[in-house]
């Protein structure tokens, strides 16, 4: 059975109270994309998720709750860091193919995943790069200070997740991360880097499949940061986290 199949019986009304209407083919090509999505996941993981049902609420409602945000900002270039399986940003270029993105994965297996998604859906307002965050947002890495949004989905503890996304937004710039429900945690630990990177947390909003945090980039990112890759996983600005 296709996923486009399998919708729940809620979604609809969900993405409604989003405010998200959707256009002739998207959700063809939605479900085109999960049945591509798990029928890979078979070979190599991409998700935990394996039930086609489950899928729309847990991977493309989640992703599309960053719709809103997006619009308001009125974003037209969008980054997706560690996109691993496309989410969120292949849900979102589908539902918005006025607003370019590029899907970051460092992982050569997922790249060519996306790369093959793009390719298939006929994504023209997609790009993949086969990279690692820290290298793209240097000076010579050719998306710092980038986008108008930078959006990542289950890519570590904040406090390193702001190392590897702040560089690649644009000054007055935001960046979407998806938590979970220690969000408010991860936060408070991020205080320090925060400080360092000249952002500030704007927003946090509960959704019904996660947190929504908004950060807004205050000013230039200092040239030091990020540092070499792996470094801001090895050694998180204001130091780990003892538990």
């Amino acid at each position: 059975m296709h996923a486009v199949e399998c919708i729940p019986e809620d979604f609809y009304r969900q993405t409604a109270v989003l405010g998200i209407a959707f256009d002739d083919g998207d959700m063809t090509r939605l479900g085109q994309y999960l049945d591509l999505l798990l029928e890979t996941n078979r070979m190599f993981n991409l998700t935990a998720v394996k039930d086609p049902e489950e899928s729309w609420n847990r991977h493309i409602l989640d992703s599309l709750s960053l719709l809103p945000v997006l619009a308001k900002e009125e974003a037209k270039h969008v980054i997706d860091v560690g996109s691993g399986g496309g989410l969120p940003g292949i849900p979102l270029a589908i539902t918005m193919p006025e607003t370019t993105f590029v899907l970051v994965d460092a992982t050569g297996k997922k790249a060519d995943f996306l790369k093959h998604i793009v390719e298939v859906l006929e994504l023209d307002n997609v790009t993949v790069a086969h990279a690692r965050a820290e290298d793209i947002g240097t000076k010579n890495g050719g998306f710092r200070d980038a986008a108008d949004a930078v959006i990542a989905r289950a890519v570590g503890p904040l406090q390193v997740l702001l190392e590897l996304t702040i560089p690649l937004a644009k000054v007055d710039g935001i960046v979407i991360a998806i938590k979970g429900e220690k969000a408010q945690e991860e936060i408070e630990r991020a205080k320090k880097a925060l400080h360092v990177l000249h952002a500030e947390v704007e927003s946090m909003d509960r959704s019904t499949t996660g947190t929504v945090v908004i950060i807004r980039k205050k000013e230039h990112t200092p040239q030091k940061y990020p540092r070499v890759p792996g470094e801001p996983k090895r050694d998180p600005i204001g130091g780990k986290h003892k538990k």
